[in-house]
């Protein structure tokens, strides 16, 4: 079979894998809605294809339909997950080019604030139309008249689910990297060295800490809240495993920590940092959704 749109329809991969790991949290489901997409553009008649004028306009629209279907679903599928559901983390880029994964669709995900855990949490808490307006128009620019095709609403209603959906973006902005990294890395050394006054000044007192081991993985089921009280688990946490290696990371285009045991990653951190303090910390221990960073 030819299809002489062959080049513009693969050059779209990319930004397919931008917007389903965004819309949906998971590179697993995002890499199955690119693969379901592309099923339906190869299903169509070689007459069928011809006729659309811009095949990135068709593909962008049938995976974003894809993903708002599974964003209606996914709160019957929460309900059957074990403990907390935590977005998938991507390594950096750094991380991918090392090794013989970096082939993978993954390595097309931007890594920009649009990405980071905190904003993909916040993504997590809309409607599936509140988080396919948004991320279609203020981050892939999309006119509210193209969403409204897609999402099968008004420009209107699309607007309107957009501009809720910014609120409460912009009521989680983010600090700069650098200050980041120097507060991770000094809850890096507090925590290796087992110094909980370290640990404690640099937690927020109202701290939120949420575990993801998808009941394939030892971790704690409900949030811990309190910035002694993060403190003291991440204490029990050393203590029941000295052999853990802790190395600073870049966790969804921000920085982060990772937990090696025997050369394979088995936690990944990442982290909300306000006013010089930890806000949150997100364990991701569910090796499902370590793939990318145990892989090669």
């Amino acid at each position: 079979m030819t299809d002489p749109q062959l080049a513009a329809v693969i050059s779209e991969r990319r930004k397919l894998i931008n917007l389903s790991y965004r819309l949906l949290g998971s590179l697993a489901e995002a890499e199955d809605v690119v693969q379901e997409t592309y099923t339906r553009w190869y299903s169509l008649s070689e007459g069928q294809r011809e006729e659309v004028a811009v095949p990135g306009a068709w593909l962008t629209t049938v995976a974003s339909r894809i993903c708002l279907d599974l964003l209606g679903s996914a709160r019957t599928r929460r309900e059957q997950y074990v403990g907390e559901w935590i977005p998938e983390p991507i390594p950096g880029r750094s991380e991918w080019l090392d090794g013989s994964y970096a082939a993978d669709p993954a390595d097309r995900v931007t890594l920009d604030e649009s990405i980071s855990m905190a904003f993909l949490v916040v993504l997590d808490s809309m409607t599936p139309a509140e988080r396919v307006a948004f991320v279609l128009h203020d981050v892939f620019r999309y006119s509210f008249a193209e969403v409204a095709e897609i999402v099968g609403r008004t420009p209107a209603a699309c607007r309107q689910l957009a501009s809720s959906a910014r609120r409460r973006i912009q009521s989680s902005r983010e600090p700069s990297s650098e200050e980041r990294a120097d507060v991770v890395r000094d809850f890096k050394r507090a925590w290796e060295t087992k110094n909980i006054e370290a640990l404690i000044g640099l937690l927020d007192p109202r701290a939120i800490a949420t575990a993801d081991g998808g009941g394939l993985a030892l971790a704690f089921l409900d949030p811990i809240s309190g910035g002694e009280q993060v403190a003291r688990a991440w204490m029990e946490i050393a203590a029941r495993s000295p052999e853990i290696t802790l190395l600073e990371r870049t966790v969804n285009g921000q920085p982060g920590l990772v937990a090696e045991l025997d050369g394979v990653i088995v936690s990944v951190y990442a982290f909300d940092v306000s006013d010089g303090r930890i806000t949150r910390i997100w364990v991701i221990r569910n090796p499902e959704k370590l793939r990318p960073w145990t892989a090669g």
